[in-house]
């Protein structure tokens, strides 16, 4: 299907969008700030994304993109650097509006960070030389780091709606990577990461998500505090 990148961008957005000026939820007076952490994250990974996608070790196939491409990625990727967050950070605040009280004990999220720093540095031990895998667990384990160490309360609200989040990833990231289509929107060098997948997900893409949103969320928060505190 061609354009079904493209699609799934927008399918992604438009619903978080709409409801962006929900009187309850008016998630577009996070905007500015949001806008701020898309870019900051973006500054990190297209261009990581770029040398991937040089390197061949993912890449895109035509037959579901539009062929619009600028610095040698195509137009769909650009967009799911915007639509993505865009819709999780949406899904988050969204959450909690409706459930303020949602959110993990300290204790849970100390659990929670030996957990995931433990399992990234085993498998950074034995699995250096694929990128992929270096690449994105060496930057989770330096973004966590500094979120525990100086923002630990985000984690505490970020965590519980990242487990929502990952249902429509793995709805949107199981597509691209071939899910229910007979080939992949986006393809991947398995001599690069660890070969483990979930259906079709790499292992790895779910903490690049957690890297690309814990960046947005972090920085959006920080100049929501800038905003609150100027006012």
């Amino acid at each position: 299907m061609k354009y079904l990148y493209l699609w799934l961008n927008i399918g992604s957005f438009l619903v978080p969008f709409l409801f962006s000026f929900h009187p309850r939820l008016q998630f577009y007076k996070k905007w500015k700030s949001l806008g701020l952490g898309i870019l900051v994250m973006m500054a990190v990974f297209i261009p990581w994304d770029i040398i991937f996608t040089v390197n061949g070790f993912w890449g895109f196939n035509p037959a579901y993109i539009s062929g619009i491409d600028f610095l040698g990625l195509p137009l769909e990727e650009w967009l799911f650097f915007i639509c993505i967050p865009y819709a999780c950070l949406f899904t988050h605040y969204a959450l909690l509006t409706l459930f303020p009280k949602l959110s993990f004990s300290r204790l849970t999220i100390e659990a929670t960070q030996v957990t995931l720093l433990c399992a990234m540095v085993i498998a950074l031990w034995y699995y250096y030389d694929r990128w992929y895998t270096l690449v994105n667990f060496s930057y989770a384990i330096i973004l966590l780091g500094l979120v525990y160490n100086y923002k630990r309360h985000l984690l505490q609200l970020f965590y519980p709606t990242y487990l929502v989040v990952l249902i429509p990833f793995f709805i949107v990231n199981g597509i691209l990577t071939g899910t229910g289509i007979e080939g992949q929107v986006v393809w991947y060098n398995n001599a690069e990461n660890l070969g483990i997948r979930m259906l079709t997900i790499p292992v790895e893409d779910v903490i690049y998500n957690l890297g690309m949103l814990l960046t947005v969320f972090s920085i959006t928060e920080w100049a929501e505090s800038k905003k609150k505190s100027s006012d």
